[in-house]
């Protein structure tokens, strides 16, 4: 499971010498108390970490190499308690490998009137100090959050806490793992991409292996185990009585011998995604389907077909969102319900691999033939999705960079039973409607593999596209194809240019 126990983000104050020790010794002793109350904040999930104010160069750049070299860090919080000036700042944001966060705030909510002097005035200067420091990021084309507003309300602690989320993640990607058990479905183009560049532009590193490699991990699991594991089954989920008194209970512990066998696959390889495909099964006598759902449920990314982007991209959401109401998981944009007259939406769902961290209800176990692979009938979970907001997302190599897509939808009820389609499902409304959404989802060139979540927000996956520095395209309900259209053929100007500006 995912935590943010080792987690922490540091909080950095900058001042100068110029005011005098005595209110030096008050910048630190305001500072400490927010980064105090921050660390207590319910919406920030990792923890905030006070460090010395940095008042010279040398102290900003040591600072910043350590942040660098520290495996917990994942990020600074900085604010300007005082004027900081800011080429003070240009060495250590210039070594700085961590995302940093710019506090707009200041310690005092309000203006002392009766009492104000010039004393207050240089120790309160966040408004001067924080628009300093503001520019030489801007000067340095500095991808960074700004947050502005009182340190103790809701809504900064919440834009802190989406950005310590996205973070997280962005910290995650520098050491995931993804194993690619077979290689990608055949004459399929937006499952491919370049795994250097990805590794270069996001951390994470692709590995591709023989089924063979993952069939001789399966064999070793032994029948006690298999029998434990499909026992678990039974006690966990939804399951036919008339399931074991025929060959389907077969075929669950097989299933059960496939979980065992990737779970030590990915856990020996320090692995945190995987892809599978219909494709390449020599040596497996199912698609796995609910070890897919199982290792889902537990924090792994997974792409189906070889979708490593998308096995990443759902781990990077898993972290994101982890802890919050909802789940994530892999989705396919499957079919459409266009009635006359009526509201279009998309019916998502996959041969086998959705996980049950969205499920509306305790999922069913169940054994159905596959149309497709020529394989056994293979055990899935079915379930539908809670209802409410969500959103899609999807990561594409455009040959020369990466775009994120991101299209908020809302799950609605499904109104018919679907006796006929054993898989889980989810149905939904994108916004601001299907005709407007797929069209820019199409001329935006996003694939039809995505992660869904009822987690992770907009802001959380635009937060972790500037850490990567990479273009994030929203279709949203203020989305007009025409303005759309503009923005990819800008953005494509923009993204072209900018490292050789």
């Amino acid at each position: 499971m995912i935590t943010f126990d080792s987690y922490e983000i540091w909080f950095v104050t900058g001042s100068q010498h110029l005011y005098g020790p005595k209110t030096l010794d008050q910048v630190a002793e305001n500072s400490q108390k927010i980064a105090a109350q921050l660390n207590q904040a319910k919406d920030i999930p990792v923890k905030v970490v006070f460090k010395p104010v940095v008042k010279t160069p040398e102290e900003i750049r040591a600072l910043c190499k350590e942040a660098n070299n520290a495996p917990a860090c994942i990020g600074l919080i900085t604010w300007m308690h005082t004027f900081s000036p800011a080429k003070m700042w240009i060495a250590g944001l210039n070594v700085l490998a961590k995302p940093f966060c710019h506090l707009h705030t200041q310690f005092g909510r309000e203006i002392p009137w009766s009492q104000i002097d010039m004393d207050f005035m240089n120790l309160n200067q966040s408004a001067h100090g924080d628009r300093e420091f503001g520019f030489i990021g801007s000067r340095m084309r500095l991808n960074r959050k700004v947050v502005v507003g009182h340190w103790q309300d809701d809504d900064v602690q919440q834009e802190l806490g989406t950005w310590a989320r996205a973070a997280a993640a962005w910290a995650d990607s520098q050491d995931v793992k993804v194993a690619r058990f077979g290689d990608n479905m055949r004459d399929v183009a937006v499952t491919e991409g370049n795994k250097v560049s990805a590794q270069m532009q996001f951390g994470y590193s692709v590995y591709g292996y023989g089924v063979g490699d993952l069939v001789a991990v399966v064999e070793q699991a032994t029948e006690g185990d298999v029998d434990a594991l499909a026992a678990r089954y039974v006690e966990e989920y939804q399951v036919s009585p008339e399931l074991h008194q025929t060959r389907s209970y077969s075929t669950l512990r097989e299933a059960a011998r496939l979980e065992l066998g990737m779970r030590a696959f990915l856990e020996a390889g320090n692995f945190k995604a995987f892809t599978t495909t219909f494709e390449d099964l020599n040596g497996i006598n199912q698609l796995p389907g609910l070890a897919c759902q199982r290792l889902m449920m537990d924090g792994y990314g997974f792409g189906a077909e070889g979708d490593w982007k998308t096995a990443a991209l759902v781990r990077a959401m898993k972290v994101m969102g982890a802890g919050l109401p909802g789940g994530t998981s892999f989705m396919e944009d499957y079919t459409y319900h266009m009635p006359a007259g009526g509201t279009a939406q998309v019916l998502g769902a996959h041969m086998l691999e959705v996980c049950p961290s969205i499920a509306s209800d305790k999922p069913s176990l169940q054994v159905h033939p596959l149309s497709i692979g020529g394989k056994a009938d293979p055990a899935r979970l079915l379930f539908n999705t809670k209802t409410g907001p969500a959103l899609n997302a999807s990561l594409i190599d455009l040959g020369n960079r990466f775009r994120l897509i991101v299209n908020p939808v809302e799950v609605v009820p499904i109104e018919s039973k679907l006796p006929n389609l054993p898989v889980a499902q989810a149905l939904w409304v994108p916004q601001p409607n299907l005709k407007i959404a797929a069209a820019a989802w199409i001329y935006a060139g996003g694939a039809h593999h995505t992660g869904f979540s009822q987690a992770v927000s907009v802001e959380m996956l635009q937060d972790f596209a500037d850490m990567a520095e990479i273009e994030c395209l929203l279709i949203d309900n203020k989305t007009e194809i025409a303005e759309f259209k503009k923005e990819i053929r800008s953005n494509h100007v923009y993204y072209s240019l900018a490292r050789g500006l």
